[in-house]
């Protein structure tokens, strides 16, 4: 029994030790710290922007379903669709894909492209050279037997 307890627990840790796993929890830490940056930048610069045309909180911005439509908060009445906060989380997703992809994505993919360009500049090389010497064997070894053919007839 207790050699299935140590192989459970060893698959658990080789689990927690993989590079994906690790790079996963980074990805997150680095996500939610990214998403104060996003906030803030919603704060400081899209609300005052729309705050030009209208009020400074997207959060405001409603449209009365069924009426009358008074108050806020709990004192509310009336059937209210909130679509300014939808727009105000839609603009936070769409600047942080933004972002990610201009920021991080794009240069990695860019990056990686690069690389693989250079490995198979590398192997079109090794193959040029090993046909090359192949070439150069195939004739090395045509004259080797022309050669001998050659001495055979003169003797």
């Amino acid at each position: 029994m207790s050699e299935k307890k140590e192989s459970v627990w060893q698959g658990f840790k080789a689990f927690l030790m993989r590079g994906n796993v690790v790079d996963l929890a980074v990805a997150v830490v680095i996500g939610a710290a990214f998403t104060n940056i996003v906030n803030a930048v919603v704060k400081g610069v899209i609300n005052p922007l729309v705050g030009a045309f209208g009020t400074k909180n997207l959060d405001s911005y409603s449209s009365c379903l069924k009426g009358p439509c008074e108050g806020t908060g709990d004192a509310a009445t009336g059937v209210r669709i909130l679509w300014g906060s939808v727009l105000g989380a839609t603009l936070q997703f769409v600047i942080t894909a933004a972002v990610v992809y201009f920021l991080m994505v794009l240069p990695m993919a860019k990056y990686l492209a690069r690389v693989e360009e250079r490995r198979k500049a590398r192997e079109g090389t090794k193959e040029l050279i090993e046909v090359t010497e192949l070439e150069v064997l195939k004739e090395i070894r045509d004259e080797l037997v022309s050669q001998r053919g050659a001495g055979r007839g003169e003797a």
